[in-house]
């Protein structure tokens, strides 16, 4: 029996209109222009405006294009992997609504939640079900709405996250898609990055609201330096288990996380800055939504038969990276 593959045929995005710049940033907390780029990179990132709106009201419009782009009626859809953070609700599932919003009647859907690592988890995820020969479409999501977590008073993290939302069509192929992947965890993580309360082990209370224990908690210096080490050396990892010498690597799709753990990971597999996705000066950390983000803005870069490597790290600790080539030249 052929192997069979898991390629992404489409991506599609979706960015709110509101734009939070460093500018405005500096009549919310104690920082300047300056300091923010110098230290992440970052000039602005988008906010999702409106009462009552949550991440599916990003993620639906990402969908609907990607379907409109692909040419898939939304009954051909077999499953949705929703990949996010910041859920409209505890539940039901934001995959659930996203479903409901873009008409998939046919499909199943759930959420998963792996930090920044997320997306890379459930592109994993839902290649199994194109590989098995299972299912022929499948879409994984990645979106945020990170600015309903943020303390806006608290400058080690409202400078970093925005708000985004980007999915992709996995279909199977016979010699192209997803070819390798490694992940990991480590919980080491948990007092370094995490939101303090809201779940079951510390439930909300007006003890933990006024503590804003239901906001971002970040201790910087101590991620910086787990991401800086960990995305670049399982990407590397990854490309000597395939073989894959950093000439032969046609980009590196990082998560935007901060620019100088971009460059770090790209020093460390030995590639140019030319070769690498960046688009954290324009939309910040998005979480979940920052690879497929990259892919949706670089898609028409993207020669058919590329090969990318995909690396993320987020909370938890989570990290991983994903080796695949490139299925399709954009039109």
């Amino acid at each position: 029996m052929e192997k069979i593959f898991a390629a992404i045929t489409g991506v599609a995005g979706f960015v709110p209109d509101y734009v939070l710049t460093n500018k405005e940033l500096e009549t919310m907390v104690e920082t300047n222009d300056e300091w923010i780029v110098a230290r992440t990179g970052i000039k602005e990132r988008r906010i999702l405006k409106g009462e009552g709106t949550g991440t599916s009201h990003m993620a639906i419009p990402a969908v609907l294009d990607l379907l409109a782009k692909t040419n898939t009626k939304p009954e051909d859809v077999d499953l949705l992997i929703c990949c996010t953070t910041t859920p409209d609700f505890v539940f039901p599932a934001t995959g659930n609504l996203i479903s409901a919003g873009t008409g998939l009647v046919n499909a199943f859907s759930y959420d998963l939640q792996a930090a920044c690592s997320g997306f890379l988890f459930g592109l994993t995820t839902g290649a199994q079900f194109i590989e098995s020969g299972r299912y022929k479409k499948v879409i994984v999501v990645g979106a945020d709405k990170m600015s309903s977590i943020i303390d806006y008073t608290d400058r080690a993290t409202c400078i970093i996250f925005g708000d985004a939302a980007a999915a992709v069509m996995l279909e199977p192929s016979a010699d192209l898609g997803i070819i390798d992947f490694k992940h990991r965890t480590d919980a080491i993580g948990l007092p370094y990055l995490q939101m303090k309360a809201g779940g079951s082990r510390r439930p909300p209370s007006h003890e933990t609201v006024d503590a804003r224990h239901h906001v971002v908690y970040q201790e910087g210096a101590v991620v910086f330096k787990h991401a800086v080490t960990n995305m670049g050396e399982i990407a590397a990892e990854l490309m000597a288990r395939n073989n894959l010498p950093k000439e032969d690597l046609n980009w590196l799709v990082p998560h935007q996380a901060n620019n100088r753990i971009i460059e770090a990971t790209a020093n460390r597999v030995g590639i140019s800055l030319d070769k690498v996705t960046v688009n954290i000066q324009k939309y910040g950390n998005t979480t979940n939504a920052t690879i497929p983000l990259c892919l949706w803005e670089f898609e028409k870069q993207f020669k058919k038969g590329d090969n990318l490597i995909l690396t993320a790290f987020g909370g938890g600790f989570t990290w991983g990276a994903i080796y695949l080539k490139w299925a399709y030249d954009a039109q």
